[in-house]
């Protein structure tokens, strides 16, 4: 069971107080350090309410989950199964809730057990009596048995049995609804009980009677008619269970403040395993036996004596005698209300005067006991009670998340919480105050490793290809000094890392996946819970923590004497040991929360990933060719119009351009590049909803959509070479740069696109498109960077500069260290100009980066050199601040 700390305050309202107080100190305590230590706000913020959400989750366990539980069992209840029962560990309003519920569906079930028992048993005993009567009229209306009084006397016999039950039973209902208050009388024990035995004579059974009384003139306060009741029930069921002969004895003997009366017959006595259950209502068999009764006299005699405040109960013969002795303990003076026996079990019953106990009700099995003994029950015709079953209560987050993100019973996993702790540990000492390099690569790696052993899918071909992908766009921060592009490459190997672990199909499906990656820091808190349950049971709580104390103290204090003893080992702990004053230490504590929790939330994704793809609704036909044709058909016209126009200035030449518009070539292309990268794109949307919407059943349909879809991304493959035509022409009238080489390569990565749609529009299928879409996207990435664009932009800057003159010496100040060796080989005056504000990097080993390590290289041994006249005036003018 999960531990509640706030289990043993016993006040609601001081618990919401508390966790409120204890919710605002963390985040205000954690946002404090973080300003103090100089942590980015982009950095604090998501650290601050995770771990605020954390201490309210560890402080909330189980605060309401009765009350979710109470709702479950309620709906249970509502059809019949009582045996429902919900948990109550707190004492505070709800805990008390929790355990008047369970009282209640207690009573419930066995006020629903006790009627099934009562319509089963009345039925039972009405149809023996009815049926025999039924077969002695029968017999006189048919005229096969004899009209003689002996026939009528049967009859009789049996209306009279019927009478005796129906009234028992209304005694019985009257008792059990305090319907028969108590109304306490003196009552003199020896005349009651001569009376009582006078009238059991006149049933003219062959037994005869002794009486005790001790005293002799002992005087009782209870309910005459009902004591007298009591007597009678027992003494009919003494004698009718006594062989013929036998004597029944009757016994009223004082103790205390109580008095005790015994019936003991020489009957076959009552099995000790059925002591309890005779005094049920139709707890014998005595009309089966032939013996007479109702079965119902017990159970009165149980139900008088609770009313007056005592208990009765089966107990062993006297020594040297069998049969079976009833025991009925009751107070000298009762109260003067009924007792239900649920109040007689939660009062504890007042000691006897003097500390004189009472004389113990002993239950052992009688040695002259026998199968046919007194009260037998019909145990053959009882269902068994069904055992108390727990209800879970349905978590909170089950009722946020519902469907999309059910909680599948993900069991702790304990190594995956601390390789995720490892990680983040491992970023804190190598990320801050790092450039990309190897340490950025092994981070991702670790990361990478625990989100793997956590995907159950490992040998699935997507996994596979996903985790490839993710490999080498993590390889980029150890390749490219760029940092524009390897941010673009991790961004991507993200979002190829969720979709993976999601297992998404659908466009739908990738955006839900990539918000489920924050929403797991939510989702998980119950199976983190589990977790941490694990790690503090395998030490035992205090045991652990001595542990890691004791461990981490004994770490401190010999290794600072060792590295005061030896220079090679503090020379050692220098460089795997970073540095740890306290600023510097609030700053990695926050990198090791945010990597370690980003990692256990995509691995938590991977353990219970949410069901992102619904699945695909079959195409609905609109009923009308016209209502999607129409559109598609529109657009497959501006297409064209466009297409015109282009051809247009084709064969016009741009001397018809400039009288016609006004604009030279190189603005008539900077104007379009946008809008046609927009139009490429909507052209996707418009494949897709027709898709959707246009009907298949016919070959006709078909032809349809293939022809008029196909004529548009056919156009539309002409847009992008449009496109990029444009950006060609203006970059080699105003020069390359980073950002227009990555747009040339969106624009090119949806021409792909288009071309994919065109081959899954041959079957009419492709559902493998946007799993394509999102793989052949992070590929293209990869290229992008393996052509090293900054280098890229360089040499195509200095192409342009040799053929026109032109350049702009400033913005090569705006690349990375992977143009260097690019720009290395120019003249002296110019290599000063386009190397103005580089500066070698101071790497350690944990920074190497391949593009830096090379740009080191080309530099070695070379001057920068000095701005040129031609480049000065620029270069000074130009604002920026050395790497």
């Amino acid at each position: 069971m999960t531990a509640q700390p706030l289990a043993g305050l016993t006040s609601l309202k001081v618990k919401l107080g508390l966790l409120v107080v204890a919710s605002v100190v963390v985040a205000l305590v954690v946002a404090s350090l973080g300003r103090a230590g100089g942590v980015p706000a982009w950095l604090s913020i998501p650290v601050t309410i995770a771990l605020a959400l954390a201490v309210t989750q560890l402080l909330a366990v189980g605060m309401t989950s009765p009350l979710r539980e109470m709702t479950a069992a309620a709906r249970r209840m509502a059809v019949g199964d009582y045996a429902v029962r919900v948990t109550a560990t707190s004492r505070d309003e709800v805990g008390q809730l929790a355990r008047a519920f369970n009282t209640m569906a207690r009573d419930l079930a066995e006020v629903d057990q006790q009627r099934r028992e009562l319509v089963a048993n009345v039925s039972h005993e009405l149809r023996t009596p009815l049926t025999a009567l039924c077969a002695v009229l029968e017999n006189l209306v048919d005229g096969v048995g004899p009209r003689d009084p002996a026939s009528f006397a049967a009859a009789l016999a049996q209306a009279e049995r019927l009478v005796g039950l129906v009234e028992d039973l209304l005694d019985l209902a009257r008792v059990d609804a305090g319907k028969a208050p108590l109304v306490p009388e003196r009552v003199e024990m020896r005349d009651l009980l001569d009376d009582a035995v006078a009238e059991s004579r006149v049933l003219g059974r062959d037994v005869s009677y002794a009486v005790h009384v001790d005293p002799d003139d002992l005087v009782v306060h209870a309910d005459p008619a009902r004591l007298r009741q009591l007597v009678s029930n027992l003494l009919d069921n003494a004698s009718r269970h006594s062989p013929a002969g036998e004597t029944v004895s009757v016994k009223v003997t004082l103790h205390g403040d109580r008095y005790r009366l015994e019936v003991h017959d020489r009957g076959p006595g009552v099995d000790p395993s059925d002591r309890d259950r005779v005094f049920e209502p139709f707890g014998t068999l005595n009309a089966a036996e032939g013996t007479g009764g109702t079965g119902l006299g017990l159970a009165i005699a149980r139900w008088v004596t609770d009313l007056h405040g005592g208990t009765i109960s089966f107990v062993d013969p006297e020594p040297g005698t069998d049969g079976a002795r009833v025991s009925v303990d009751l107070p000298l003076h009762p109260h003067d209300r009924p007792v239900t026996r649920q109040e007689d079990a939660m009062t504890p019953v007042p000691p006897p005067p003097h500390g004189r106990p009472l004389p113990p009700l002993v239950e052992a099995r009688s040695p002259s006991s026998n199968p046919r003994e007194l009260g037998s029950l019909r145990t053959s015709d009882r269902d068994p009670s069904p055992a108390p079953s727990p209800v879970g209560a349905q978590p909170l987050l089950d009722d946020l998340f519902g469907s999309f993100w059910p909680e599948r019973g993900t069991p702790a996993r304990l190594a995956v919480l601390l390789g995720a702790l490892g990680v983040g540990v491992l970023a804190a000492i190598v990320l801050p105050f790092r450039s990309l390099g190897i340490g950025t690569f092994l981070v991702l790696m670790g990361a990478g490793a625990v989100i793997l052993a956590s995907e159950h899918r490992r040998r699935d071909p997507f996994v596979v290809a996903c985790a490839v992908v993710c490999v080498l766009l993590a390889a980029t921060s150890v390749v490219r000094a760029a940092e524009w592009i390897v941010v673009l490459c991790l961004l991507a190997g993200a979002a190829v890392c969720v979709c993976a672990v999601t297992g998404a199909r659908s466009l739908p499906g990738f955006v839900l996946s990539g918000l489920s990656w924050p929403l797991a820091g939510l989702r998980g808190l119950p199976w983190l819970g589990r977790t941490l349950t694990v790690l503090t049971g395998l030490g035992h709580g205090a045991a652990l923590l001595r542990t890691v104390v004791w461990s981490v103290l004994g770490l401190l204090v010999f290794g600072a004497l060792f590295v005061s003893a030896d220079a090679l080992v503090a020379e050692w702990v220098d460089v795997l040991v970073p540095d740890l004053t306290i600023d510097t230490f609030v700053l990695r504590a926050f990198v090791t929360v945010a990597v370690g929790g980003t990692v256990l939330a995509a691995a938590y994704l991977a353990l219970n990933p949410p069901r992102v793809d619904r699945p695909a609704a079959a195409a609905r036909s609109t009923g009308a060719r016209f209502e999607w044709l129409t559109p598609v058909l529109a657009v497959n016209a501006v297409f064209a119009v466009f297409l015109v126009a282009q051809a247009t200035v084709v064969f016009g030449g741009h001397a018809y351009l400039r009288e016609t518009t006004g604009l030279t070539y190189a603005e008539y292309v900077h104007r379009g590049f946008g809008q046609l990268t927009v139009a490429t794109a909507l052209t996707l949307v418009v494949v897709w909803a027709a898709t959707r919407r246009a009907p298949r059943e016919t070959a006709t349909d078909r032809a349809w959509l293939r022809g008029t879809l196909g004529l548009l991304c056919a156009q539309t493959l002409v847009v992008v070479a449009s496109a990029l035509y444009r950006m060609h022409v203006y970059q080699e009238a105003y020069g390359f740069t980073q950002l227009r080489v990555l747009v040339d390569v969106f624009e090119a990565w949806l021409g792909l696109l288009v071309v994919a749609v065109l081959v899954g529009g041959i079957a009419l299928r492709a559902r493998w498109l946007p799993r394509f879409a999102l793989l052949s996207g992070a590929v293209v990435l990869l290229g992008l960077a393996a052509i090293n664009p900054d280098a890229w932009v360089a040499e195509r800057n200095l192409e342009r500069y040799a053929e026109t003159g032109k350049i702009d010496w400033a913005y090569f100040a705006d690349l990375s260290d992977d143009a260097v060796p690019v720009l290395a080989d120019l003249p002296a005056a110019d290599r000063g100009c386009a190397l103005a504000y580089w500066e070698p990097a101071d790497d350690d080993w944990l920074e190497w980066n391949l593009g830096r390590a090379r740009a080191a290289d080309a530099m070695e041994g070379g001057a920068v050199g000095e701005w040129s006249g031609t480049c000065a005036e620029d270069l000074s003018s130009t604002v920026r601040q050395a790497p």
